[in-house]
């Protein structure tokens, strides 16, 4: 079957009887694509924990200007008990808990309770060396900072944010079907698990362009060197304290974002997800179960793998790609 006369009709409508099911090898995801994602892996789990060791200098957040003693709207902290055992706390506000052994009191590398506000099992490149937590969380900043460039003017370029990560009329009329199948960990197969569906590009937009920007921003606003450029930014968001706040919010809800992204990765077939992001190449089960629904201007010609191909007949229906994104 030519793909290349495939129309939106053939493809919105279900195929009757379908005499087998197959299983095929699509090229979803580019090169550039996988590089800039493996890449954004590495820098920001380590900005994470060397920001944590940084974080570990003086674990209290403020907002405002200033960091008066009394004023803090988190501290991990720890004081002695009755029997002069070292107990750690965290208190949010006004409200106080006990965390020894992992936040405010932690065993060392020797197994002994030390005063440390994050574990330094958590912590790079070492307990307590504030100097090169700092080096590393800048030049792994850069890092991220560069690459997130790369990978807004690559999808601009090839029309990826467009495509695959602007959400459609059809995408936001059918954003309650979405976030109930999600519910019910229900997830698309066949030629409809190419697209990304509604909550998938609002949450990646909001990482690139919220949570992304958002945390750069406020780490620069951070900066003393930098007030004098960015003063209305401070200004704006309340002082340099106020940034630290932001900065470390948007660090814990990146941390978020990846774990409910490895879960779906998890549930949706981890293999095949992770063979994907590293080879580029993934498979579609297609049968008649499958209804593929991508809209109009997203239709191409499909790109698949023959040699790779599971159980094909020659009258089984042929699996249709979308452009390989990330």
């Amino acid at each position: 079957m030519n793909t290349e006369s495939l129309t939106v009709a053939d493809i919105d409508a279900p195929t009757p009887e379908p005499r087998a099911s197959s299983r095929q090898v699509v090229y979803r995801h580019a090169l550039p694509i996988r590089i800039m994602h493996w890449i954004n892996v590495i820098a920001l789990t380590l900005m994470f924990f060397s920001g944590l060791q940084i974080f570990n200098a003086h674990p209290n957040l403020y907002w405002g200007n200033r960091s008066d003693k009394g004023k803090e709207i988190l501290s991990l902290a720890a004081h002695q008990d009755a029997t002069g055992s070292l107990v750690g706390t965290t208190r949010i506000g006004h409200h106080e808990f006990t965390t020894t052994g992992v936040l405010g009191v932690s065993k060392d590398g020797n197994g002994m309770p030390t005063v440390r506000g994050f574990p330094s099992w958590i912590t790079v490149p070492g307990p307590g060396w504030l100097a090169m937590g700092r080096r590393w969380h800048f030049f792994f900043a850069w890092v991220f900072v560069l690459n997130g460039l790369c990978y807004v003017g690559y999808s601009l370029a090839k029309r990826h944010l467009q495509h695959d990560l602007w959400p459609t009329g059809a995408d936001w009329r059918g954003i309650g079907r979405s976030i109930i199948e999600h519910i019910r960990f229900k997830h698309p197969h066949g030629a409809e698990a190419l697209r990304y569906n509604i909550l998938q590009r609002l949450a990646y937009l909001t990482v690139i362009f919220v949570f992304g920007v958002g945390i750069v921003l406020m780490g620069l606003a951070m900066s003393p060197r930098m007030d004098a450029v960015l003063s209305p930014l401070v200004e704006a968001v309340g002082g340099r304290q106020s940034a630290r706040t932001i900065h470390f919010i948007i660090a814990w809800a990146f941390v978020a974002f990846v774990l409910i992204h490895l879960f779906e990765v998890l549930i949706s077939g981890v293999f095949n997800q992770l063979r994907g992001m590293i080879t580029g190449y993934y498979r579609i089960d297609s049968g008649e179960a499958d209804t593929v629904r991508i809209h109009p201007a997203e239709v191409e010609t499909a790109r698949v793998d023959t040699h790779e191909v599971d159980e094909v007949t020659p009258d089984a229906p042929a699996a249709t790609e979308e452009r390989p994104h990330d």
